[in-house]
């Protein structure tokens, strides 16, 4: 370690400042959502299989619930708009935008060029968890996936019910893909009921069980047309360890709700994002 200068402290002590401040962001309208949301019935659904992963098409304008019907487990979502891969979530700015970790009244925001929001979290029954005293909070934008390539490098070992094999699977099988191209196409995730935090020691990345059980959901509004792809993560509830076939692990679940005609008036599909793109050249 560097011998620390003679104003260290007072380096230190300067103030943090937000880089998006409260207000930056137009709200969403979660009352015209709430509104919609008491009429929504159910009209598609998935269950995406312990170690595995499913795909399911959510219309601009419905709900999409990601539910844990049996036991503690969590889940790696990927979206897309529905007829363009290139438009995908992104988490570093969501992350940016709204915090490590995501819940009611926050968006899940797409990649550049098109930047808007793709789905707006209009429910979540783990909102009472908070930030524990670990400084673990559920619903991350911080951590990837589950990854095979780092499993082989940490182990040696070749394991193939990843998150990003899961969801590479799940998206060549639904939009009929090579593997490989659908690879191509698997993004950093939203990391649904998983309990994560950085070490106050160290800054490091840590995982924790779960506080989900049977019955909780967090539910989404989606903004424009979309392709969600989850998968079960092989860690169950991610209290011990992932990418293995030791941890207890559930099914989830993917419903797609549809409110009653005419109660989303005056809501509009965003548009991409208004930026003209010259780059400065």
């Amino acid at each position: 370690m560097s011998a620390a200068p003679s104003d260290a402290d007072a380096r230190r002590a300067a103030p943090p400042v937000l880089v998006y401040p409260d207000g930056s962001l137009t709200p969403p309208p979660m009352d015209l959502y709430a509104r919609a949301a008491a009429t929504a019935q159910a009209v598609a659904d998935v269950i995406v299989p312990p170690r595995d992963a499913a795909a399911i098409e959510v219309p601009a304008g419905s709900i999409l619930r990601l539910g844990c019907p049996e036991g503690p487990q969590v889940g790696d979502l990927n979206l897309f708009a529905l007829n363009d891969l290139s438009e995908r979530f992104y988490s570093g700015k969501t992350r940016a935008l709204h915090g490590t970790h995501v819940s009611t009244g926050d968006r899940l925001w797409s990649c550049f060029p098109h930047l808007r929001p793709m789905a707006t979290i209009i429910a979540d029954s783990l909102s009472w968890y908070g930030i524990d005293a670990d400084g673990g909070s559920v619903h991350d934008v911080i951590g990837t996936r589950c990854d095979p390539y780092t499993h082989h490098l940490l182990s040696g070992e070749d394991y193939d019910r990843c998150c990003h094999s899961n969801l590479t699977r799940a998206l060549a099988a639904h939009a009929g893909l090579a593997p490989e191209e659908a690879e191509r196409h698997v993004h950093d995730v939203l990391n649904v009921f998983m309990c994560t935090g950085f070490s106050r020691d160290a800054g490091r990345y840590f995982m924790k069980a779960s506080p989900v059980r049977a019955g909780d959901h967090l539910d989404l509004f989606a903004e424009v047309d979309l392709l969600a792809v989850m998968s079960a993560c092989p860690g169950g509830d991610c209290g011990q360890e992932h990418s293995s076939d030791r941890a207890a692990c559930h099914p989830l679940g993917m419903t797609v709700l549809r409110p009653e005609a005419g109660m989303l008036e005056g809501w509009e599909s965003p548009a991409r994002n208004g930026y003209a793109g010259g780059h400065g050249l």
